[in-house]
């Protein structure tokens, strides 16, 4: 499995993202039921969003990006994926020790 940091940039339409929203927060909780997202949550000025996925691979990540239902609703300007090797930190059970 791999690990994947993705940054969304939300549009200037907050109309339609708060429309959008509780899809959207019931299509992630499911994933962080089957434990495909680990974290998620909207930058304070609320302008984006970092999710943090664990899937197979890029082609996994994206189709789950793509059945998000901020998605359709096309509120998100960008998304910046980056694979992710977390070392360090209370997920990994781990103090780096």
């Amino acid at each position: 499995m791999a690990r994947f940091a993705v940054e969304f940039s939300y549009s200037a339409d907050t109309e339609t993202r708060h429309a959008a929203r509780p899809r959207h927060r019931d299509y992630l909780a499911a994933l962080a039921e089957r434990g495909v997202l680990l974290a998620a949550g909207p930058w304070a000025d609320d302008t984006g969003a970092l999710l943090v996925y664990e899937v197979p691979d890029e082609a996994a990540l994206r189709e789950v990006l793509t059945a998000d239902p901020y998605t359709p609703a096309g509120v998100i300007t960008r998304t910046r994926i980056r694979e992710w090797t977390p070392v360090l930190g209370a997920w990994l059970g781990t103090s780096g020790g």
